[in-house]
């Protein structure tokens, strides 16, 4: 390893001390319990990757950070992501960081790479969740807090960003958590020290140059060159007047006791033993400033694990100020994956593997990215794939420094790492081992599931001697990128995305990394169908011949336009599918035990419900209930696929033709005062419709503003002085003589409308307009607009 890092570029080689070996995690056999699968997730540009940087230079495996402005970060190395200066995809590096070996996952923050945030959530323990204090909680915020609620990532984080920049506000960031209900007790440990010079509070200089740790009662003081000092606090108020410490003249100084008193008094209320602990102190103000971390650090872990409290840190990752501390209470909060462990998991059990991303690298062929839940992996050993029924060679196993790779031997329980030699496997199959493994640990574990496509554009080769090598690689890129699919309709080849950017990447990958010829049609949203409201058979019998011999199976169904009282299931696109008990069907590839009968129903309701025979759109707001199967004895259940295919497909020709859904989007408009008009007027021409306008950015975009902010009863809210650019900002926001005020549009569109709205944008608002889009789901369109839309795919 040592020999390895020589031919690395300067920037990569690690600082070294005399008898110091190198912070990271080469050695994959760690003590579980140390191990931290962590994933970095926010908005587009709330600096996570700026963090990640700041990082790998604190835990010395960089000389010094790179930075997103000039394309030199470690883990955004695809030439997308540095001409864009964006995250395109997750990239995972091991850190060793004091006694902690963390797992870390950079993802992107745009909408458009959801799918990257959805396979990240699925296999982290926790995650640090970050906020750009300008903005405070924004439209992808909630998005991707809503991706780790919809995986069960039990542990997080809050890292309050960019309080170096003007107007940022820690007690706004903080108050906004509660506003937008992303958690009801966010507790602050660290208060930020914006200066040590008590008159740049007075002029309101941005800034941050200090942090104070409330629960160790330490003061942490960085310089310009990201250097920093940590002292301890006086534990007497007395003291912590005279000691010099923090001037007395210092606006921060006289919140820091009522700081720390809140917080211990509001973690005691999550447990017992802290209260009678604080309950048995001497009575004074200094009797809280004397409680050892020791006393206060298990209940807070306790609280952070049950999911009691939300920590909330805070600093600059520009400047690398508090990411020491950041990366000291994942080690000490968030779940390891002993914490989380199933009954059926164990070190010492049968291996078992989520395949949790899957990558193409022209050297290296297929980048199989794993998470180990049981047992223990070897390279050079056999792997059966629960998913697709396949058997599967492993020829390497590697711990992956974003581009950089380290081959190891064994990848041990609980740890993420890197396989190569699978050809077959794509994102969310379970993979076990051959030898050894009984029938529960042959149930496949909870998959992937990628988010449905919105915007689709043709692809069309350049000769037919390219029709294959395209299809071809669009079927490699899907196995990358299952938000990417592919289809053939009516002969001409669809590629179907997220969005407009994930489109672009798309094509820029096939071209880059598969070399393969073809130009690209104009860009079309995705519409849906429902279904039609003509007579139905009402057909549960589909005959075929199975071994020669003529079999006929029933699958009993119900199948009705979805009520506008109920809920799609989104792992359905937008339909309702029950089983017989009544409950939701799980996705095909959810189900553990392949071979259940109701799998393979789930997956012929899936084939046509994907294609109608109608329109060949995607089928959507459609309620099927499953009450029954008969399957002949001797027939194999995977037949059910195919019958219960056909039956559908049947039921949906007989109804007719549905109503068509339009893919729509809630947008938040910030712009001067005069121009909303001209903005306003033009949503209204594109078949926007305008639901409210504010005089500021704090209403929710998402709906979520209706219902009433938690509350901030018991909590520590910090004074707006200790951000001093904020308070500057908040009262000097419109300088005298300038009359253009800040308005805020709330609307819903149809996306197809929105498609160069960027460019719409600039031109009326003069370059000053900002928007953020936020999916709102399909809505059904009227008889002109249905008539239009059938016209463009071909159907009229």
């Amino acid at each position: 390893m040592l020999r390895r890092v020589l031919w690395l570029p300067a920037r990569y080689r690690p600082l070294r001390l005399p008898n110091q070996r190198r912070s990271l995690a080469t050695d994959a056999n760690n003590e579980t319990s140390l191990i931290r699968n962590m994933a970095l997730v926010a908005h587009i540009d709330s600096g996570k990757t700026t963090l990640t940087e700041s990082i790998l230079h604190k835990s010395a495996y960089l000389v010094a950070p790179g930075s997103v402005d000039t394309g030199s970060t470690t883990t955004d190395f695809l030439p997308a992501e540095r001409e864009r200066g964006i995250t395109i995809q997750s990239a995972s590096i091991p850190v060793k960081w004091n006694k902690w070996n963390f797992n870390l996952i950079d993802t992107p923050g745009h909408a458009d790479f959801g799918m990257e945030v959805e396979s990240a959530s699925r296999v982290v323990d926790g995650a640090v969740v970050l906020i750009d204090s300008v903005e405070g909680v924004e439209a992808q915020t909630k998005g991707v807090w809503r991706q780790l609620d919809r995986y069960g990532v039990p542990t997080r984080l809050m890292f309050l960003n960019k309080l170096d920049r003007p107007g940022a506000s820690f007690r706004s960031s903080l108050v906004s958590l509660l506003t937008h209900r992303l958690h009801s007790n966010p507790m602050a440990l660290t208060l930020p020290i914006a200066s040590f010079n008590a008159e740049d509070y007075m002029r309101a200089e941005p800034g941050i140059q200090g942090l104070v740790d409330l629960v160790k009662w330490e003061i942490w003081k960085w310089t310009e060159d990201g250097e920093s000092a940590v002292q301890p606090l006086p534990r007497t108020v007395k003291e912590l007047e005279t000691s010099g410490i923090i001037p007395a003249s210092h606006p921060i100084l006289p919140h820091l006791v009522s700081a720390r008193t809140d917080l211990l008094e509001n973690l005691s209320m999550y447990s017992d033993e802290l209260m009678e602990h604080l309950l048995a102190l001497p009575p004074g103000p200094s009797s809280y400033l004397d409680v050892e971390t020791s006393a206060i650090m298990p209940h807070l872990r306790k609280a952070t694990l049950s999911n009691e409290i939300l920590p909330v840190l805070c600093g600059s990752a520009m400047k690398s100020i508090g990411t020491e501390l950041v990366m000291n209470y994942v080690g000490e909060l968030l779940a390891s994956p002993m914490d989380v462990r199933l009954d059926t998991e164990s070190a010492h059990g049968p291996l078992r593997l989520l395949a949790w991303k899957v990558s193409w690298d022209k050297r290296k062929g297929w980048m199989t990215f794993v998470r180990v839940y049981s047992g223990t992996l070897k390279r050079q050993s056999s792997v059966f794939n629960v998913t697709s029924g396949q058997k599967e060679k492993i020829s390497k196993v590697l711990l992956l420094y974003a581009a950089e790779v380290q081959e190891v031997d064994t990848l041990p329980y609980g740890s993420v790492g890197v396989i190569l030699g699978l050809k077959f496997t794509r994102t969310g199959d379970t993979l076990v081992g051959t030898r050894g493994s009984s029938n529960t640990s042959r149930t496949s574990l909870r998959g992937v599931v990628p988010p449905p496509a919105v915007m689709s554009a043709s692809i069309i080769p350049k000769s037919h001697s390219d029709l294959d090598p395209v299809q071809e690689a669009l079927y490699a890129l899907s196995r990358t990128d299952p938000s990417v699919r592919a289809d053939m309709q009516e002969g001409q080849l669809l590629v179907h995305g997220l969005g407009a950017l994930h489109l672009e990447i798309v094509e820029g990958r096939l071209r880059d990394e598969w070399g393969v010829n073809f130009e690209v049609g104009s860009r079309r949203v995705s519409y849906r169908e429902s279904l039609g409201s003509g007579p139905s058979s009402n057909t549960n019998k589909w005959a075929t011949e199975v071994a020669g011999k003529p079999a006929t199976i029933k699958v009993l169904m119900t199948v009705e336009p979805l009520a506008d009282d109920q809920q799609g299931n989104p792992i359905w696109d937008g339909n309702l599918v029950l089983g017989p008990n009544g409950q939701p069907l799980l996705s095909p590839d959810a189900f553990r035990d392949q071979l259940d009968p109701m799998a393979n129903i789930a997956r012929g309701l899936s084939s046509s419900l994907s294609n109608s025979p109608h329109t060949s759109l995607p089928l959507s707001h459609i309620k099927i209930h499953v009450t029954d199967y008969k399957l002949p004895p001797d027939i194999p259940t995977s037949i059910l696929a195919g019958a219960s295919s056909a039956i559908l497909r049947t039921r949906l020709r007989e109804a007719g033709m549905g109503p068509v859904l339009e893919p729509f989007i809630k947008l938040k408009i910030s712009v001067h005062e005069d121009t909303m008009g001209k903005v306003v007027k033009d949503l209204t021409e594109n078949g926007g419709e305008v639901l409210d306008l504010a005089s500021d950015t704090t209403s929710a975009m998402d709906g979520s503003d209706e219902v009433a902010p938690y509350s901030t009863d018991g909590l520590y809210i910090p004074p707006e002085e200790l951000s001093p650019s904020s308070a500057a900002s908040a009262s000097s926001k419109f300088s005298i003589g300038t009359p253009r005020f800040k308005r805020t549009i709330h609307a819903v569109a149809p996306l197809s409308r929105m498609l160069d709205y960027s460019t719409r944008l600039r031109a009326l608002s003069g370059g000053h307009g900002l928007f953020d889009m936020l999916n709102a789901g399909f809505k059904q369109v009227s008889d002109t607009r249905r008539l239009e839309i059938l016209r463009e795919i071909g159907r009229a």
